[in-house]
């Protein structure tokens, strides 16, 4: 079956400044009811290094892909069914620039180009879509409704700059004049009525028990030592029932582990509330591109003392760099696959830094894409991120579908903006919940490697969402 929709508006570029002093959770209320609103959080102000919050709503077109079949709403390029998710992903983008000149445009006095969006594509991509790159095994069980990739076409934002402390609400190429004003109007409105506040009606229950995790980490330790991975990310899955408005228990969760990297956005069923510390790729215009992997933990100490030893234990434990450098080794040999030869390069290695509930070691990977690639194709070739499968990253993947009793949904996949100007952000989907249908599911994991100690990875992985379960267990 094929899908087109073509439309065409007189296009403009135009930015109206808008308070900052107005918090960017009341600006996203003003645009939730739009449908499709998305929220891309640097968790300002208790985030040390967030600077941009990037918020859209009422795509022009949507595509969606899940159970191996690809749909769309409104799209302006055609699409089969049964077309890689990917492929239609480039289809779409190319048509988000390649339509910067098909109309009059009114030139704005002064550039967007300090802004990271200007008008494209935002949306999910569950690690699950890793099945329309690679050929898994189907063990593991699929209970949620998310679909493995969404993505919507915007043509307008509002961006808030934390540096600056500047407010805009930015129409891009995509936009008419009069849809952008009709916009403008909407967001001066006060919110809409709060729905009911958020709680559990069950206690968090985890879908492996301490057995069943230290069996699966047993056998994961036969798989190293007979030649089969050096490295397997290992998930427990924590479930409770739960009722009211998942966008009340966001807003708590952002004030308990406020992430550079996080993210809301309302789905069909429920929510996503990304609480991400990790970027997975960034690109920018000029097609420089930067991905930082976290592999390495240490929860934070009752006192400064205490802390300060526990981040300069990480700082110098050879377990978790020979981890880190694992899996920065799988990350240059992804990005070599879309980057200019001897373009890749590692400037920085075992970087510690620090949140409200642990200490991370962070590395950074560098490349400079190829002139026939694009942030699209830089996505499928390093999806899903290698920082949450292992190495080497098939075999570690068969794996987690054997050991792992459900699918990851949401979790280790991504969420990010990819502009029409070439830049592109994203996530990785730790610290990441989905809420459908009255249920509430929060995942935490761990890299596994030949000297891992069973009982410290399975309470790694608690030290990593406690502060998110107790903060929901406290509403």
């Amino acid at each position: 079956m094929q899908f087109f929709f073509h439309y065409k508006v007189h296009r403009v570029l135009k930015r109206i400044s808008l308070s900052y002093k107005t918090s960017t959770i009341r600006y996203f209320e003003r645009i939730r009811g739009m449908g499709n609103a998305v929220l891309l959080d640097s968790g300002k102000p208790d985030s040390e290094r967030g600077r941009f919050d990037i918020l859209v709503a009422a795509p022009l077109c949507q595509l969606s892909y899940q159970h191996g079949v690809l749909t769309g709403h409104n799209l302006p390029i055609d699409i089969s069914t049964n077309q890689d998710p990917f492929s239609a992903l480039e289809a779409l983008y190319q048509y988000s620039r390649s339509s910067q000149t098909e109309a009059p445009t009114e030139k704005l006095t002064e550039t967007h180009d300090e802004l990271p969006f200007n008008g494209g594509l935002v949306g999910h991509f569950s690690y699950d879509l890793g099945r329309a790159v690679e050929d898994l095994p189907d063990q593991a069980i699929n209970d949620t409704l998310l679909p493995e990739m969404h993505v919507g076409l915007y043509s307008w934002s509002i961006i808030i700059d934390h540096h600056t402390q500047t407010a805009w609400l930015n129409g891009s190429h995509l936009i008419s004049a009069t849809a952008f004003d009709k916009i403008a109007e909407q967001i001066s409105k006060a919110a809409p009525h709060v729905n009911p506040a958020f709680q559990l009606t069950s206690g968090f229950a985890s879908n492996l028990n301490e057995t069943e995790y230290h069996q699966a980490l047993a056998k994961i330790d036969d798989y190293i030592h007979a030649g089969d991975c050096y490295q397997v990310n290992l998930a427990q899955r924590f479930s409770a029932t739960c009722s009211g408005d998942p966008w009340h228990a966001y807003q708590q969760l952002r004030t308990a582990a406020p992430t550079h990297y996080a993210a809301y956005f309302d789905t069909q069923h429920g929510a996503v509330l990304s609480l991400s510390p990790e970027r997975f790729l960034a690109t920018d215009k000029d097609g420089h591109v930067i991905t930082q992997p976290i592999k390495g933990t240490r929860p934070r100490g009752t006192d400064p003392q205490k802390d300060q030893q526990l981040a300069e234990e990480l700082r110098h434990s050879k377990k978790d760099q020979a981890e880190n450098v694992m899996i920065v080794d799988l990350l240059r040999n992804d990005l070599s696959k879309a980057c200019q030869p001897h373009s890749v390069k590692v400037p920085s290695l075992f970087a510690v830094e620090s949140y409200k509930n642990v200490h991370h070691l962070v590395s950074t990977v560098i490349g400079t894409l190829e002139p026939d690639e694009s942030p699209v194709s830089l996505l499928r070739h390093c999806f899903p991120g290698g920082s949450i499968t292992g190495a080497p990253k098939i075999r570690s993947m068969q794996i987690i579908d054997e050991l792992e009793p459900h699918r990851r949904s949401i979790y280790c996949g991504s969420i990010g903006y990819i502009s029409t100007t070439g830049q592109m952000d994203t996530s990785i989907t730790i610290r990441t919940l989905l809420v459908e249908n009255n249920k509430i599911h929060c995942w935490a994991g761990g890299g596994i490697v030949a000297d891992s100690i069973s009982e410290m990875e399975y309470q790694e992985t608690y030290d990593k969402v406690n502060n998110l379960l107790s903060t929901l267990t406290a509403l």
